[in-house]
């Protein structure tokens, strides 16, 4: 079926030559045969986008005017237009998730002008100018796409520059780059390849070469900054790195496609390297945790027994490292395929949660007192144990086995803590062997018990206002440890008081020995482990 073009089809093509007017379109006798448009050079373009030359003068400038008329670098509020709605910046930074995700790619040279562009091409290889058309479509292409990344903010950073950046800049940046990623592979690349597609369609070597000579320059820019953080084993940039590699992974098919010539051999190979070198750091830098952690020697003081920054930062970081399970399976196969990934990955948290144990168990040592080197190691076992025994995750890489392991060792660590703590109290208020004699004939003297009474007093009272200073964050583990502590002091004290009190009572100042009722000594307990009158 024959199509008749219209003028006002042409109007972004007369946009190019003010002589153009009625005469310049031609249709076939009885207006049913096939449209031309004739430009000034008398180059005749048929619907099937071939040229004829009219003269025997040839142009070789003319694809070149056009092709830079057209060639207008991409504002970035179009390429996120191009993008699904999930994808697109929003005010809070966050998308629907629910859009499959559809890319449109974006049209930079108008559809109408593309037939044009592609006769003059082959008029040219015919006239012999395969090298100036080369030249002319790469340097013209090149640098729009270019100016399309410059606007989009995609910058060219040297390894130095990555390096010595903080990271809270960093960190955007990287973020960043794997939206710039998405977009030059997805829309500006994908437009790159449909171009030359139609444009140098029938000469494949010039196609193929066009495309990596427009490409090759900006893509480079993209993976130098890749690379600059792939070589960087710091655990800071360890999930940044991880989200990387999931951007790299997922284009791999994409990559086959867009550059499966021979002129793009090298850039396929060079996405796929770093795509390797990101996995190999991403496991090397797990390796190099677990050692950081044993060998930590932070000297942050933990004056108060409380969770240490070390123990919160470790299980925040194993926890991500759940979060990325199905990832990290894929990294760890491609570092070593032959060792099952479950496995390597399930030995490589338990020896980072080892490593926290062991250096917990040094900083523990830093405590003069026992009974706080205790409480220090049964709030950070508590705290581990907290976050991962109600977690799926955990007990599928960790295993049960291992939760209730360090269940109980934080029980192992509360009962040492109040047998160190309520030791010295009972001595006070429990009658030794050597006097039960003098007991039961009601010899006691009134001096020995005035002692007790006075040592336990000024013990209770010291342990008072040390562990008032002390931390127990968790409120369950607080209440059942001062429960735990009642139940070991009040019952031989209200023995101790029921038996000796009317000794204390008959004499003079009574409340100068008998200083506590069991109910004083129970509601003191509730001040204990909650970080008061800290200087």
């Amino acid at each position: 079926m024959s199509h008749v073009l219209h003028k006002s089809d042409l109007h972004e093509l007369i946009v190019l030559e003010d002589k153009h007017n009625d005469e310049s379109i031609k249709v076939d006798d009885g207006g049913k045969g096939n449209a031309h448009f004739i430009d000034e050079h008398h180059l005749v373009l048929h619907k099937d986008g071939k040229v004829d030359d009219r003269t025997t003068i040839y142009d070789p400038f003319k694809f070149k005017e056009i092709l830079e008329n057209y060639s207008k670098p991409i504002e970035p509020d179009h390429l996120f237009e191009c993008l699904p709605s999930n994808l697109r910046p929003s005010p809070d930074g966050e998308g629907s998730g629910l859009e499959k995700a559809n890319y449109s790619v974006p049209t930079s040279i108008p559809p109408m002008v593309l037939p044009l562009l592609h006769g003059l091409a082959q008029q040219m290889v015919k006239a012999g100018h395969q090298q100036q058309l080369i030249k002319t479509y790469r340097d013209t292409r090149r640098a729009v796409l270019e100016q399309s990344l410059q606007k989009l903010g995609v910058e060219r950073f040297s390894k130095d520059e990555v390096h010595k950046m903080k990271w809270d800049i960093l960190g955007a940046k990287i973020k960043n780059w794997i939206h710039y990623m998405r977009i030059s592979v997805k829309l500006l690349f994908a437009m790159e390849k449909k171009n030359c597609n139609q444009i140098m369609d029938g000469v494949e070597p010039l196609r193929d070469q066009s495309f990596a000579e427009i490409t090759t320059v900006s893509f480079d820019m993209l993976l130098s900054f890749g690379y600059a953080i792939a070589i960087s084993r710091s655990p800071d940039k360890q999930f940044v790195m991880i989200d990387m590699y999931e951007i790299m992974r997922e284009f791999q098919s994409e990559f086959e496609l867009l550059f499966a010539s021979k002129p793009c051999t090298e850039m396929k190979e060079d996405a796929l390297n770093l795509t390797k070198l990101l996995a190999q750091t991403v496991q090397e830098t797990i390796a190099d945790f677990e050692d950081a952690v044993e060998m930590d020697t932070t000297e942050t003081a933990v004056i108060d027994g409380s969770v240490h920054p070390l123990t919160s930062y470790v299980v925040t970081y194993v926890k991500y490292l759940f979060d990325y399970k199905s990832t990290l399976r894929l990294i760890f196969q491609e570092f070593d395929s032959a060792n099952d990934p479950d496995t390597e990955l399930r030995s490589a948290i338990r020896g980072i949660m080892r490593a926290l144990r062991n250096n917990l168990d040094g900083k523990s040592r830093q405590y003069e007192e026992a009974a706080l080197t205790q409480l220090f190691l049964m709030n950070n076992m508590y705290y581990i144990v907290r976050n991962f025994k109600r977690t799926e995750e955990a007990r599928n890489w960790l295993g049960d086995d291992w939760v209730q392991t360090y269940g109980r060792i934080v029980q192992q660590h509360a009962q040492r803590y109040q047998t160190i703590s309520c030791n010295k109290l009972l001595q006070c208020i429990t009658v030794q062997s050597s006097d039960s004699s003098s007991i039961e004939d009601e010899n006691i003297t009134k001096t020995l018990v005035e002692d007790k009474f006075n040592t336990f007093n000024s013990q209770f009272e010291e342990l008072h206002q040390r562990q008032c200073q002390w931390i127990v964050p968790d409120i369950e583990l607080r209440e059942s440890l001062r429960l735990a502590i009642a139940e070991i002091l009040l019952p031989p004290y209200k023995s101790f008081l029921k038996l000796n009190g009317p000794i204390i009572e008959d004499g003079k100042n009574p409340q100068k020995y008998i200083r506590f009722t069991p109910e004083d000594l129970e509601q003191k307990l509730n001040d204990f482990f909650e970080g008061q009158n800290l200087d």
